[in-house]
């Protein structure tokens, strides 16, 4: 007996139901790699931005996730590059699927139970998303736009349901606006640190603060 289709488990219809020491035996999550590309690219490398977004409330299984960053890597590498880009999978599949196995065989009627103790075995993950939330990200240099948009229409295809692509307004992967990013990044209020950035938290000794010796403080 083969996998069911996901449309069987496409709706959030039970509550979540994870991993724990109740429920063993789940199959790994199909998706294992959630940042592909140049992850460890700086923050002011990459500023452009833009994200799939879910516009339906239902669940999304591991495999159309780790379809469509397979989709969406390949297109990227074969258009600017292994290192021009970063990809990150938002989504997280944790809620398990069951499906109470029934036989097929011939006399199979004489051994199934039918639907007494009908409750499934798990046979998958998927994520659960509600409307407005975002799927994946990407994040590029800006003259790769036009890419970053198709790479993310062509991943759309693995998802059932309807999304939306989005372009950010934001810097990168951070939660400051463009304009916000580059005066703080400037004045010494936001220092790099790796593909995100950190806040001036003021603290420390006055000879050592940046924004101190620049006059902002």
């Amino acid at each position: 007996m083969g996998r069911r289709p996901a449309r069987c488990y496409r709706y959030q219809k039970n509550k979540p139901y994870i991993k724990s020491r109740y429920c063993r035996g789940v199959p790994e999550s199909k998706i294992r790699i959630y940042d592909v590309g140049n992850k460890s690219a700086a923050v002011d490398l990459f500023p452009f931005v833009a994200h799939l977004v879910c516009d339906e409330k239902q669940q999304v299984s591991s495999e159309a996730l780790e379809a469509a960053r397979v989709a969406i890597n390949k297109y990227m590498t074969k258009t600017i590059g292994k290192d021009g880009y970063h990809i990150r999978i938002r989504a997280h599949p944790f809620h398990v699927l069951r499906a109470n196995k029934m036989l097929s065989c011939a006399g199979a009627d004489r051994l199934s139970s039918g639907m007494r103790h009908s409750y499934g075995k798990p046979i998958g993950v998927a994520a659960r998303v509600n409307i407005g939330q975002i799927l994946l990200s990407v994040r590029a240099k800006d003259a790769s736009e036009k890419f970053v948009i198709e790479a993310i229409r062509r991943g759309k295809f693995k998802f059932a349901g309807r999304q939306k692509i989005l372009k950010s307004l934001k810097w990168g992967f951070t939660k400051y606006p463009r304009e916000e990013y580059v005066q703080k990044r400037k004045s010494g209020e936001l220092a790099a640190d790796g593909n995100m950035v950190k806040v001036h938290n003021r603290r420390g000794r006055l000879e050592k603060s940046v924004l101190y010796q620049t006059g902002m403080e």
